[in-house]
Formats: C-alpha cells, structure tokens, sequence
C-alpha cells in the first residue's frame, strides 16, 4: 500500500434492491400547494410488483469511485462493511470495477447496510437504514490527491473533523466535498472546519439555499456566497437549468444539460456522477470550464440505465459524446 491515490472517496457503502412498483396498485399525487409528492399502495395487502433489480456497493462515496477509476484514475474506498454475504458481494463489486479496497473495515457481528428503493417511473423512493460503524481515517502510506467526501451516520460528527485536519496539515490533498442529507441539515457554522478546507463542493440548488438559509433564486449569487464559507470552487446544478461554478479567479461559469437520448429510466445516481465526473476531469488536469462540459454527459448515461453504477462511462466513450455535442452544449461566462 506504498501507492498515492489519485482519488479516495470517504463514506457509507449500501446494497440497493430496486422494486419497480406496480402502477395498478400504487399512485403518486402531488399537492398543488406545496409541490410535495405522495407515494400511496394499499395497507395490510398482498401487492404485486413488476421487477428486482439487486444493485451491489453503492451510495454516494461509492459510486464517486467507481466514476472516477472508469474515467482514469487510480481510486480507493474509505467505507465499512458487515462480516456478512452483502459485505462480501461489495467487496466483489468494487474490486471487479478496479477500485482498491485496502481501506475497506470488515466489522463482525455488524450488517451491511441494506436498502430498498421502491420506482416509481424515472423518480423513487428510498427506504434506509444504516448501520453504526466506528469512523476511523487509515494511515496512508501517501497522502492521497483528492480525498472525496460524501454521505455517512448521523453519529459521524466527529470524523467530519478528523478529515479537515488531516487536509489541513497535508497540502498536497484536496478536499472534495458532496454533503448528504445529514451533513447538509448540521448547517455551515458547526462545519465550518470542513468548509474552510474545502476545494471543490457540490450541492444543488434547493441544497444551497438551505445551507446558506437564502430564498434567492440566482445561482451565481448561491455559490458566491459559498466561496466566502471556504469551498475554493464551489459547484451548484440547478436540473433542467444546467450546473453553475465559480473558479479561481472569481469567474462564474454555466453549462446547459446534455440532451437525453430517451427519457430517464432512473434519476438515481445522477449526482453523483455529476460530481465525481467534474472532479476526475480537475485532477486530469481540465480547467473548470472544461470540467463543467464533462458532468452533464455522465449523468445523462447514469439516468439511462438502473441504479448509479451502470450507465458511467469510461473516458474514451465520454469524449465521443462530446465530440457530438449539439452546438449550443459549451459553457458560458456569467
């Protein structure tokens, strides 16, 4: 384990098990007021579903790793595991993609964490629950390149910490940082270590005005503001709208989506790839601008396909689609 890493991804691994519902027995409606949306089935039946789809080592940090070894680099995978069948069909998964599991934690007496996420159309339902591990950094033989951080516990406060500190006292990593739901509802101030050491941060629109406690709807202003939080290039996507960055110098950029080939199969994993893809083309050497092109590609595959690993490509396949960009596909200053 003598290696540097170009990219580690720290965080909760899951197995997903995807139930595409049956839509003679479930419905979805939605409140004219709010915009929230409302899975109904009915309770206490025997309900049919049309189809399980079993989708090993997953979640955020996961799926960020397997993106960026299919695009390139050399990646590793901080994450903890039950001593148990879903474990070891994790550890398979990864290690059949080319991501190193040296950092990977076999737990006895633990479970893998195991969820189900019920389809509705492209959109679900996730239903989780996850395990508590001990959140411990490795010693690495090498200060990785890039360490990505996404998505673990509640319980997991304190690793936040552990983290900013270790890119704090190594300047040769950078620390990327995709906050989950949890990691998003502590707010800035009591993560104000991790965001002042922060390069690269990804988070979407409605993700940003919670963080920041704005109702602006401009996303230049959203990640201006974040740049004064610590995140030296803070990146936002805004759906339909494209992804926003502001680099270096101060220079906000946009990028329109990638047009779809056919309509989503499943939105699941369309983050991820998004985030993952932009900071694989960084540490490839691409400009933001450049990297900003590079995302929306990824996650319009992602949405082609079932579950999040599936549809990312490798780097040669990425680069054909966009040498066949529409004309209007290139990121523009703002």
């Amino acid at each position: 384990m003598s290696q540097q890493y170009d990219f580690v991804a720290i965080g909760d691994i899951v197995v997903d098990a995807f139930l595409e519902l049956n839509r003679d027995v479930a419905d979805v409606s939605i409140d004219m007021d709010t915009g929230r949306k409302t899975l109904h089935m009915p309770f206490g039946s025997k309900l049919p579903y049309n189809d399980v789809t079993v989708v090993n080592a997953v979640g955020n940090s996961p799926n960020a790793a397997v993106s960026a070894h299919r695009l390139g680099l050399n990646t590793a995978l901080i994450t903890n595991v039950g001593n148990d069948r879903y474990g070891n069909d994790c550890l398979d998964a990864l290690r059949t993609e080319g991501v190193h599991t040296d950092y990977v934690k076999v737990h006895e007496g633990k479970s893998t964490n195991y969820h189900y996420v019920l389809r509705y159309g492209p959109e679900r339902t996730i239903l989780i629950k996850h395990e508590q591990y001990p959140y411990t950094l490795p010693d690495f033989a090498a200060p990785p390149r890039y360490i990505y951080f996404s998505s673990i516990g509640e319980h997991g406060i304190d690793y936040h910490f552990d983290i900013a500190r270790y890119v704090a006292e190594n300047d040769e990593t950078k620390l990327v940082f995709q906050p989950g739901t949890f990691q998003i509802k502590l707010g800035p101030e009591k993560l104000k270590e991790v965001y002042e050491n922060t390069e690269i941060f990804f988070c979407n629109k409605e993700e940003a005005q919670e963080i920041l406690g704005s109702d602006t709807q401009d996303v230049p202003t959203l990640i201006r503001e974040f740049k004064k939080l610590g995140p030296n290039m803070p990146v936002i996507t805004d759906g339909p709208s494209g992804a926003y960055v502001v680099d270096e110098g101060d220079q906000a950029w946009h990028m329109p989506m990638y047009p779809d080939p056919a309509p989503p199969v499943d939105r699941t994993g369309a983050g991820d790839s998004f985030s993952s893809t932009f900071t694989a083309a960084i540490a490839l050497g691409l400009t933001p601008a450049e990297a900003l092109s590079w995302g929306p590609i990824n996650s319009m595959s992602v949405v082609q396909h079932i579950g999040a690993q599936a549809g990312l490509l490798r780097r040669e396949k990425l680069q054909e689609y966009l040498a066949a960009a529409p004309a209007d596909y290139k990121a523009e200053k703002l």
